[in-house]
């Protein structure tokens, strides 16, 4: 009897405290971002990994298409819903501060300090008196892509490592038909693709022309006639030395995976994707310089919390941000993705180094300057504008890029008043 006394009272005990285990709390948050079919695969991994290593916390990943993603972050802020966490593109960010869609990070996790420390310096495009509202995992610069192939068909064994040689050899590769048909692109034309952020700040910083003012308030394209002649020599490319076209084969990035574009300006990312389709035979190099001037453009995606996020919530999110920020994911991020970890530490890594690819990105990131975007959609739409008036219109590039100008500027003062 005092067995079976003593086997009672332990089930009891154990009944009671089962309960206990059982009602652990379990936070749930969610993080948004935009479809990116490799972005997606490797998000849902490391929320796995998050998971089993913080049970009381639970990520729900939702994505949508690129073209739709704004609307929806902006339709679920109005209807008090949406994620705690959303991953934007860094040029959005002063419009949804400006806004008050964003918190400032919490500060244990993410103080000044500590961001300009171990960060890259490009980030700071995004501080915002004092504060910084987002993170990013990753950051990415512009290099040239280039066909080994094309390159070697027509007696170039390495890719041009200043402006002037990066024309000449794209004259000498654009191949058209009898009928004067684009066959092969000696050099993608795409303003609405990575052409128009080549421009600026690029194309303007290997001229001499700073893009806009310190302060972020004064456009600044126009500002000597080095601006000018940096807008003249985009648009010769297809005027005059007509070594690409707007749309061929749909797009740049097409275009140079299917093997008619020669040489093509695009950032790291593309790698993934020409990795995945595994027939392309090409190289990468830093972006050629120009008088002795070195540049690239550097942007990135970058993560914020929205400032209905509150509480446990808060404290979650927090972590999850601390977590998809951390070292280890970042050079993960950087083997699976082919953008580079957004800590400084990770752009000294050797094994990363080792690779042919990244490593010309990498070698970039001192002088890669971010461009202050305050509607980086309507921005963009300025200089593919600009650019169409010179190849559709026949108008005179220098009165172009002083209507860009003027209207850039306008943006600008919208923002600022």
């Amino acid at each position: 009897m005092k067995k079976l006394a003593l086997v009672l009272t332990l089930v009891m005990l154990f009944a009671l405290a089962a309960p206990a285990v059982q009602a652990q709390e379990v936070t749930t948050i969610e993080y948004w971002q935009y479809y990116f079919e490799s972005k997606i695969a490797l998000v849902d991994e490391l929320i796995a990994q998050f998971e089993s290593e913080n049970p009381d916390i639970k990520v729900v990943h939702q994505n949508f298409p690129y073209d739709s993603f704004q609307e929806k972050i902006a339709a679920s802020v109005a209807a008090g819903q949406g994620p705690d966490i959303v991953n934007l593109f860094y040029g959005w960010v002063p419009t949804y501060v400006k806004s008050g869609v964003l918190q400032p990070l919490p500060s244990g996790s993410f103080s000044p300090e500590a961001i300009e420390a171990d960060f890259a310096p490009m980030v700071t495009i995004n501080k915002f008196d004092g504060v910084y509202y987002t993170i990013p995992t990753a950051v990415r610069t512009l290099g040239l892509f280039y066909n080994k192939d094309i390159l070697k068909e027509n007696g170039y064994d390495a890719p041009p490592a200043t402006l002037d040689e990066m024309v000449e050899m794209a004259v000498k590769m654009t191949r058209r038909n009898a009928a004067g048909d684009l066959e092969v692109e000696g050099m993608t034309f795409q303003p609405d693709g990575q052409l128009h952020g080549f421009f600026r700040p690029v194309l303007l910083n290997l001229f001499g022309q700073k893009p806009m003012s310190e302060d972020h308030k004064t456009v600044l394209w126009n500002a000597s006639e080095a601006g000018y002649e940096a807008f003249q020599w985009l648009t010769d490319l297809a005027t005059v030395n007509k070594v690409g076209e707007v749309n061929f084969m749909t797009n740049d990035a097409t275009a140079f995976r299917n093997g008619v574009a020669a040489m093509s300006i695009d950032g790291s990312y593309r790698i993934s994707a020409l990795e995945g389709d595994g027939t392309l035979d090409y190289g990468v190099a830093p972006i050629p310089s120009h008088e002795g001037r070195q540049s690239s453009f550097g942007t990135f995606w970058t993560n914020g919390i929205l400032a209905n996020t509150k509480g446990k919530e808060l404290e979650a999110s927090e972590k999850f941000l601390a977590f998809l920020t951390s070292e280890p994911v970042m050079k993960l991020w950087t083997e699976r993705i082919g953008e580079i970890g957004a800590r400084t530490s990770i752009s000294q890594d050797e094994e990363l180094l080792k690779n042919d690819k990244l490593a010309p990105f990498i070698s970039m990131l001192p002088y890669a300057d971010s461009y202050f975007y305050v509607d980086e959609a309507a921005d963009r739409q300025i200089v593919v504008d600009a650019i169409d008036q010179v190849l559709l219109n026949d108008m005179d590039p220098r009165e172009v890029l002083d209507w860009a100008v003027e209207e850039a500027q306008n943006l600008v003062d919208s923002y600022w008043n």
